[in-house]
């Protein structure tokens, strides 16, 4: 009989990931109660494929006032546990969970997790290829790949489970994976000014907390991968019994970058995993990844020539520094998923090229003055820069501030201007990167919209 029999659950945002949620739910025999702060025509044709006795939806602004009934309260990540709602049935002993930590509970697996501020999807989805290498089922999930709480009674003690795993999905978990992957922890999500949702950290002080959740409930017998040269990922050691192997760009480690090629010491002998003109993905940021998914990769059993064979034959991921099309040697390229001011910098310094960037949109309490300075600088050889959205004034102050020499274009209305902009002042020999920077949220629904429309105009450039 399962735990959840005879319980009314409540499933709190019915996202992809509260779809999900749904379909683990159906099979309980437990009444489900379904809420969603939206009311779209896309929800009401979900609430009438579950038309049964046992489930009931709630739409509306006043989504929240239905769930007070329920056993258990289960939230997607979007939805913001301090609401109190939320609250008060934590204080009334009622709990309140989520997807992620309900799969943890459940899967039979060993889980690699993956976190930082930016790097978890393409390091998570490395991981996962190489593992394929050694492992008949493995499962890629979390914020890439799919859900995988409706497919947890399927999965077995010898599968393997890749998550990347948000602040979001963290804050709400005391369960902590077998593998701890740390990658760089800066700051992201200190506002909200998504539509869809209601969560962000109040202070970056809990955003790391958050973070943190990934190695606090970790055994002795498990393992943390960290990043050495953060400070912040760094400290994460000290909140673990776990074994610790360390990954840098710096400084000689476990695994590491130097001079634009991937080692790491397997049994006291050190190997070399790819050099840069070895692989299919831009920039030392990338390289960092790679250092990190074979520290992973090995700790799960997978051969050094299976990594190395995974490495090479990787093609990246969508909006990550992803080619697009080269017209009158002018090469474009797609950075959507770039929302921060940290991961432009480091497409900037994926390439040596003359650049012109496309940068601004919405609003995420970022500072701007660190990528000011290095667009400015003669190195970095950035020749343009066309900015847009909510953020110009901003960046174009920060530009001003460091003394940046080139050309700065803003008042595009529209992916259409901003493109034949772009093309119109690129000369033979430059690159054209959409690196935002930013949210997406005031020109676009979101990032993939923002990096699909990039995408089509520049293939319509002739």
């Amino acid at each position: 009989m399962s735990r959840f029999s005879g319980k009314t659950i409540a499933i709190v945002g019915l996202s992809v990931e509260g779809r999900d949620t749904l379909e683990y739910f159906k099979h309980q025999d437990c009444a489900l109660i379904c809420v969603d702060q939206h009311t779209s025509q896309q929800l009401q044709e979900l609430s009438e494929t579950y038309v049964n006795d046992s489930t009931t939806f709630f739409f509306g602004s006043d989504y929240l006032e239905y769930i007070t009934n329920a056993d258990i309260i289960v939230c997607t990540p979007g939805i913001s546990p301090r609401t109190p709602e939320l609250v008060r049935a934590n204080e009334q002993g009622r709990e309140v969970t989520s997807a992620t930590q309900l799969f943890f509970q459940f899967c039979k697996a060993p889980i690699i997790g993956v976190t930082g501020t930016k790097g978890k999807g393409t390091t998570s989805t490395l991981i996962y290829e190489m593992l394929k290498k050694k492992y008949a089922h493995v499962y890629l999930g979390g914020n890439v790949g799919k859900p995988l709480l409706s497919q947890v009674d399927t999965i077995t003690a010898s599968d393997w489970v890749v998550l990347e795993l948000s602040s979001f999905q963290l804050e709400q978990m005391s369960t902590s994976p077998h593998i701890a992957v740390v990658l760089r922890i800066t700051q992201d999500h200190l506002a909200n000014f998504d539509k869809n949702a209601t969560n962000f950290h109040p202070t970056r002080a809990a955003y790391v907390e958050a973070k943190s959740h990934i190695v606090r409930y970790q055994k002795s017998g498990d393992i943390a991968i960290v990043n050495d040269d953060d400070e912040t990922a760094k400290s994460f050691s000290s909140l673990t019994p776990a074994k610790i192997f360390r990954f840098n760009r710096y400084a000689k480690s476990d695994s590491y970058v130097d001079n634009h090629n991937v080692y790491v010491i397997e049994k006291e002998t050190k190997k070399i995993i790819c050099r840069a003109s070895d692989i299919k993905i831009r920039g030392d940021h990338n390289l960092e990844n790679i250092a990190a998914a074979t520290l992973a990769a090995l700790s799960a059993g997978v051969s050094y020539e299976d990594i190395v064979f995974a490495v090479k034959d990787f093609q990246g991921l969508e909006h990550r520094l992803e080619f697009v099309k080269s017209i009158h040697d002018v090469s474009y390229y797609n950075d959507s998923f770039s929302t921060i001011p940290e991961t432009t910098i480091a497409a900037i310094e994926s390439f040596d090229e003359p650049k012109i960037l496309i940068l601004g949109g919405s609003e995420k309490k970022s500072d701007f003055t660190e990528m000011g300075r290095k667009i400015a600088a003669p190195s970095s050889q950035v020749i343009g820069v066309i900015i847009i959205g909510h953020m110009t004034e901003r960046i174009t102050k920060a530009l001003h501030d460091a003394s940046y020499k080139g050309n700065i274009i803003s008042g595009c209305v529209n992916m259409h201007e901003i493109v034949k902009k772009a093309s119109s002042i690129a000369v033979p020999g430059t690159v054209v990167i959409l690196t935002p920077a930013c949210a997406s949220f005031d020109m676009f629904n979101n990032y993939k919209e923002r990096g699909i429309l990039f995408k089509n105009e520049v293939q319509s450039l002739s």
